[in-house]
C-alpha cells in the first residue's frame, strides 16, 4: 500500500554569504547541509513527530515537505506523486492536501486582517470564488472551538491558545489530508496545550488527519505520536515506533533526551544521562560519529567511524557503533 508520505534521503543545503562567514575560512560559494539525508514514512491517519535539539534541521525539514523550502537532493512523495523539484506552479495543486501550522502563531497572522480573512485566504489565494466566506468562517472557527463572533477580531485581540486555533482554523481551510506542525504547543501553558492537542486529535479523529508535528516537548510526542525521528545535526540518529523508543531507545542521543523530561511521579526513580556541552555547527560536523563530542558513552571508534543505521527489527532503527 503507497504510503500517505514518503520522505527518502532528502538533503537541504544553503549557501553561507557575507564577509564575517569568509573570514572563517569558507569561500562565497560555499553550502552547509541543514538536513542531511532523512527519510521516513508516513501512512494514513498517523502522526509522525520529529524530535531534537533547536538548530538540528527540524523545521527546516518541515518547510521542505511543505513546499517551502527547496530540497536539494532525495525524494519527497505525497500519495506516490514526487513533489521535489517541482516549481510553484507545479506544488500549487498539492496546497489543498498539504496545510502546516507555523512555529510563530502571532507572526503568522497579518495584524491588517480581520480573522475572518485570515482564515478564509486559501480559497482566494485558491480562486475558489463560489465560497461563501462568511459561512466558512463560521464552519472553521466552530472546529477549532472560536466563536462565529471571533471572525470579526484582529490578531492583536487575541490570547496565545486563540492564535494557535486560529492558525489551526486556516490550515484547515482547504480541508487538507495532511498537516504539518511547527512546535504547536510552544509558548503556552499546560493547560492550553492539553486542550490544543485535544483538538488535534479529535480532529484527527472525526476527518481522519495525518500529522507531522515537530516538537522539543516529549511528553507531546509521546501522547499524540504513531512514530518518531530523533534529528541531530539535520540526520535522524533514530526512527520507529513511538512505544516502542520510549520503552527501548538505543541511541544515546535518544536516552539523554528522553532522562530529561520531566517525571511527574516524584518517587520515579529514573537513569539520568547528562549531555555533554553545546551541540556542534554544521558548518564543522565532527568526524566520525558526529555526536561523539556529547555522547557519555564514547569509546575511540566513535570518533573515527561514521556509524552505519542499524534495523533490528521493523519498529526500530539506529545509527550508533554501541547501542544501549
Amino acid at each position: 500500500m503507497t504510503p500517505l508520505l514518503k520522505v527518502e534521503n532528502v538533503v537541504v543545503r544553503f549557501p553561507l554569504q557575507g564577509s564575517f562567514i569568509q573570514s572563517l575560512g569558507f569561500g562565497s560559494a560555499s553550502l552547509i547541509e541543514a538536513v542531511a539525508g532523512v527519510s521516513f514514512t508516513l501512512k494514513e491517519g498517523q502522526t509522525y513527530a520529529i524530535v531534537g535539539e533547536s538548530g538540528s534541521g527540524k523545521t527546516t525539514l518541515a518547510r521542505a515537505i511543505a513546499g517551502l523550502h527547496h530540497a536539494d537532493e532525495g525524494s519527497i512523495q505525497y500519495k506516490g506523486n514526487e513533489l521535489c523539484q517541482l516549481p510553484e506552479k507545479g506544488f500549487k495543486k498539492y496546497r489543498k492536501d498539504i496545510s502546516m501550522i507555523f512555529q510563530d502563531p502571532f507572526g503568522c497572522l497579518s495584524p491588517r486582517l480581520s480573522i475572518k480573512s485570515i482564515i478564509t485566504e486559501p480559497f482566494q489565494i485558491q480562486k475558489m470564488k463560489d465560497k461563501d466566506l462568511d459561512a466558512e468562517a463560521k464552519r472553521l472557527l466552530s472546529m477549532v472551538g472560536l466563536p462565529a463572533d471571533f471572525a470579526t477580531r484582529y490578531p492583536y485581540q487575541l490570547s496565545g491558545g486563540q492564535a494557535r486555533r486560529v492558525g489551526v482554523a486556516r490550515a484547515l481551510s482547504l480541508n487538507p489530508k495532511l498537516i504539518i506542525a511547527d512546535e504547536p504547543t510552544a509558548g503556552l501553558d499546560v493547560s492550553i496545550q492539553g486542550e490544543l492537542l485535544n483538538l488535534l486529535v479529535k480532529l484527527q479523529n472525526d476527518i481522519g488527519l495525518s500529522f507531522v508535528v515537530i516538537s522539543h516537548n516529549l511528553n507531546i510526542v509521546k501522547h499524540i505520536s504513531d512514530k518518531m525521528g530523533i534529528m541531530y545535526l539535520g540526520r535522524f540518529v533514530e526512527e520507529g515506533l513511538t512505544d516502542e523508543i520510549f520503552k527501548h531507545p538505543k541511541h544515546p542521543y535518544t536516552f539523554s533526551l528522553l532522562s530529561a523530561s520531566p517525571e511527574p511521579d516524584p518517587d520515579a526513580k529514573i537513569d539520568r544521562v547528562e549531555l555533554l556541552g553545546d551541540p556542534p555547527s554544521i558548518m564543522h560536523r565532527p568526524k566520525g560519529c558526529e555526536f561523539h563530542t556529547r555522547c557519555p558513552f564514547v569509546k575511540e571508534k566513535c570518533k573515527i567511524e561514521i556509524p552505519k543505521i542499524v534495523y533490528p527489527e521493523q519498529s526500530q532503527a539506529y545509527s550508533c557503533h554501541y547501542s544501549l
